[in-house]
C-alpha cells in the first residue's frame, strides 16, 4: 500500500510540475517584439535616420475623445507586436491582430490600441497590438511598409502560437480607420509575401481567420464610382468579415457598403453594422451615440464564428 501510495505522490507531483511548465511554456512575452532582424525591407539605416525620434506628437487639450487624451505616435521606425494574454479562466485560445488607425501618418496607440487589448482581454481574447512603420514612406504605396509589417507579424505568431498559448486556427485581424484598411489589405494579400523571406516565420501562413473592420477608410476608390481599391483583392477565401461604421463618418459610409457588396458577391461571409451618429475615431470610449456599444455587437460575431469556444 505504502509503495502505491508514493507512486501517486509521485504522480501527482509530475503532474504539477507539467502544468506549471505548460504555464510557463503558454505565457506570452511581457515586452514589445520587434518584428525585423534588421533594417526592415525598403528602408535604410539613412532613411530611419532621418525621420526622427519616434515620439508622441499630441498637444495638449486637442482633439479629445470622449473627454481624454491620445497617443498620436509618430515616426515610427522600429516596428513591433506587445502581446497581452486574458485570465487563464477565461482564455478561449483565440488570438487578434490590433492595427490601430491614424491615416498612415501616426498612430492612435492607446486609443485604437491598448483600450482595445483591453476589451478583447474580458472576452477571452489574446491581444496583440500591432505598432507598423508611419509615416508612409516616400515613393510607395501609403500601406506597402504596414503590409510587409503585418504579414510578417501574423507570421510570427502563428510561429510561436503553441508557445504563447494561441491556436492557431483562430488568429484574426482588427483595425480602425487607415487600420482597418490595412486589415483588409492583409486579408485580401496572404498568398505570397510582399518581402523576400527571412526565416521560417515567413513559411507560416499571414491569413488572417476573421477581419473586424471599424470606421474604415480607404476600402475604395470614391472618383472611380466607389471601385474596390485594387490592393483589395476580394475572392472567396477572403476572410469572414464584420465592418461598422456610421452615417455620419466624414469618411463615406459608401465605402464600406461597397465593400461590402463586393464581399457578399464572392460569397464571403460579411456582416455590416451602419449606426446613424457617431462620426468617426471614438474607438471603445463611449458616449451617448449607440455606436459606441459596438464591442457588444463585435463579441456577438465572433461567438457565430466559434472562435470564443473555450480552449
Amino acid at each position: 500500500m505504502k509503495s502505491i501510495f508514493n507512486r501517486l505522490q509521485s504522480l501527482q507531483m509530475a503532474a504539477a510540475i507539467l502544468a506549471t511548465a505548460c504555464a510557463v511554456n503558454a505565457a506570452a512575452p511581457s515586452g514589445p517584439i520587434e518584428l525585423w532582424p534588421q533594417i526592415p525591407p525598403g528602408d535604410t539605416a539613412e532613411s530611419m535616420k532621418a525621420l526622427g525620434e519616434e515620439k508622441d506628437i499630441s498637444k495638449t487639450g486637442e482633439g479629445l475623445v470622449a473627454g481624454k487624451p491620445l497617443i498620436r505616435l509618430g515616426n515610427v521606425t522600429r516596428p513591433t507586436i506587445t502581446i497581452s494574454k486574458p485570465a487563464p479562466d477565461k482564455d478561449t485560445g483565440a488570438a487578434v491582430l490590433v492595427c490601430p488607425g491614424g491615416g498612415y501618418t501616426i498612430l492612435a496607440m492607446d486609443l485604437e490600441g491598448t483600450e482595445v487589448v483591453s476589451w478583447l482581454n474580458s472576452v477571452g481574447v489574446t491581444g496583440i497590438v500591432l505598432k507598423y512603420r508611419v509615416p508612409a514612406r516616400p515613393n510607395r504605396e501609403r500601406y506597402d511598409a504596414p503590409l510587409q509589417d503585418a504579414q510578417r507579424a501574423m507570421g510570427l505568431v502563428r510561429q510561436h502560437a503553441s508557445e504563447w498559448g494561441i491556436n492557431p486556427q483562430r488568429i484574426g485581424v482588427m483595425g480602425f480607420s487607415a487600420g482597418a484598411h490595412l486589415s483588409a489589405a492583409l486579408s485580401c494579400n496572404y498568398e505570397k509575401r510582399t518581402y523576400p523571406a527571412i526565416d521560417d516565420a515567413d513559411q507560416q501562413s499571414c491569413k488572417p481567420d476573421f477581419t473586424l473592420l471599424v470606421y474604415p477608410a480607404y476600402l475604395t476608390v470614391e472618383k472611380e464610382g466607389d471601385r474596390v481599391a485594387s490592393e483589395l483583392n476580394i475572392t472567396p477565401q477572403t476572410s469572414p468579415t464584420l465592418l461598422i461604421q456610421t452615417g455620419d463618418d466624414p469618411v463615406r459610409v459608401e465605402s464600406s457598403l461597397y465593400y461590402y457588396m463586393a464581399l457578399k458577391k464572392a460569397k464571403v461571409p460579411a456582416e455590416m453594422d451602419i449606426f446613424a451618429t457617431g462620426g468617426h475615431g471614438y474607438g471603445l470610449r463611449h458616449t451617448a451615440d449607440a455606436v459606441t456599444d459596438w464591442p457588444q455587437r463585435a463579441t456577438r460575431w465572433m461567438q457565430g464564428l466559434g472562435v470564443l469556444e473555450k480552449k
